[in-house]
């Protein structure tokens, strides 16, 4: 018998489908404690409303923003205390960062803030060259090219002559960087881990969420150990370019003492999710005299094996609590109402506030995004200041108290969805070393203009707020 479908009970049926699809957005949500922000919450029931049958499979794929259980920080270095050789730091920066379930202040000493690409390669190849024992290395793009292949190559010499080489790349990102040649690695004794890749375990929702967290570390436990860290990815155009492109302008950084096992338990940690494996510990070596400490900082992991979204709440508080300057750079500036709404009031009150952009970044869709949250701050006091090249180095100033450097852009996916890591410096004399960069790099800037968008302009700068809550 052949049943044939009447209009009524295909809208019967579209209906049925509907609301089983926002049921299932409605309990997924709950039981693994998802809280979105308001604007992709309502972005995702819109989206299922308008098209279940592409939203939920969608929602099923990408929806995932929290894993459910969030590892602790090793208490090991929760309550570590530096000397500080400038000054103390306000007690808010640690007081907020411990409340956010992030590891104590603790020290380092020999920090190096690398002037340019040139300089940052220079030092990423030393501490290479100089490991020891272990060598860990984790970022977002790795690429066959005249950084990159040499790179590779060092790697492959490490691993001969006995160090232990581990490897993370992000899964979505060694594809963006078009799949690098690896085996020669491998074969040579490296290890290898993708983290998250596309086709794996698309269902637990995890497949949007990005391990955007760079750094490599040298001899964990010895105290030689050191860790080079920042905003660079490892490929040519963020260090000294590629033939015929200018490098693109970014930050990095380099350091020694007590504050690299913070990171050392961050890769170990991602290490063990990645793979599925636990990571040996790492032999402590303390029979030779570490030099003194010279400055405090506090390791900062965001993401979804956070139970906070902690750098965008340690930005939050500190545009409330800053009383004379905030100086920001970032690639792309796509913040969320809350916190641009801080940035604005700090600028009506008297601070100076400074953000500094790339005129046109890598992503044009982030650059037409950003134009109603920079004509805002513009109105509201604040300077926006645009590099003629693309600047990729993500940085925050505030006052005297805090320079706040790593990973993390100032937009909703850095912020709220990708895996990422800020270092939290809060001795004075660094922290105006990071100023000092911060003001070299917009001297050559020109100042943004604000001009009122025309209609189609406006609604375009709509829905792509609304659409593209995850740029």
């Amino acid at each position: 018998m052949l049943f044939v479908l009447t209009p009524f009970d295909w809208l019967t049926l579209h209906g049925l489908v509907t609301v089983v699809s926002v049921l299932i957005y409605v309990v997924t949500s709950h039981v693994m404690r998802q809280r979105r922000h308001p604007t992709a919450a309502i972005a995702w029931v819109f989206f299922i409303l308008l098209m279940p049958y592409v939203a939920l499979p969608a929602y099923l794929t990408f929806g995932s923003r929290k894993r459910q259980r969030p590892t602790p920080p090793p208490k090991g270095h929760a309550t570590a205390e530096a000397p500080l050789a400038h000054g103390s730091t306000q007690h808010w920066i640690s007081d907020t960062l411990q409340a956010l379930g992030q590891a104590g202040p603790t020290g380092y000493h020999s920090l190096q803030l690398h002037a340019d690409g040139h300089e940052a390669r220079q030092a990423l190849l030393k501490v290479i060259e100089g490991a020891r024992h272990s060598l860990d290395i984790a970022t977002f793009i790795l690429k066959d090219d005249a950084l990159g292949t040499p790179l590779i190559d060092a790697l492959c010499a490490k691993a001969v002559a006995g160090v232990r080489v581990r490897l993370l790349l992000d899964g979505l990102g060694s594809l963006m960087a078009g799949r690098p040649r690896l085996k020669r690695f491998t074969r040579a004794g490296g290890q290898l881990v993708l983290f998250v890749p596309p086709l794996h375990s698309p269902l637990k929702g995890r497949i949007n969420l990005r391990n955007h967290r760079k750094l490599v570390v040298a001899d964990a436990g010895s105290p030689q150990a050191r860790l080079w860290c920042g905003g660079r990815n490892l490929a040519a155009e963020y260090f000294e370019g590629e033939a015929g492109q200018p490098p693109w302008r970014d930050l990095s950084f380099d350091l020694q003492g007590p504050l690299v096992a913070q990171a050392q338990w961050q890769f170990d940690h991602d290490w063990a999710f990645a793979s599925g494996r636990q990571a040996t510990p790492h032999p402590a070596r303390t029979s030779e005299v570490a030099p003194p400490l010279t400055g405090q900082a506090q390791w900062v992991a965001s993401g979804p094996d956070q139970a906070d979204d902690t750098v965008y709440a340690l930005l939050l508080t500190a545009a409330y609590r800053a009383s004379h300057r905030l100086c920001l750079a970032t690639p792309y500036f796509v913040p969320d109402p809350a916190l641009l709404n801080a940035l604005c009031l700090a600028a009506r009150r008297g601070v100076q506030v400074d953000l500094l952009l790339p005129a046109r970044s890598n992503h044009r869709m982030s650059d037409l995004a950003r134009a109603r949250a920079l004509r805002a701050l513009v109105q509201a006091g604040g300077m926006v200041w645009l590099l003629p090249e693309m600047l990729h180095a993500k940085l925050a100033v505030v006052d005297d108290s805090l320079a706040l450097a790593g990973s993390a852009n100032l937009d909703s996916r850095s912020l709220f969805l990708n895996y990422e890591l800020m270092v939290a410096f809060q001795s004075a004399h660094d922290v105006q070393r990071f100023a000092a960069w911060f003001e070299h790099e917009r001297q050559s800037a020109r100042p943004y203009r604000a001009r009122p968008p025309g209609l189609v302009r406006d609604l375009l700068e709509g829905m792509l707020l609304w659409m593209g809550f995850e740029l």
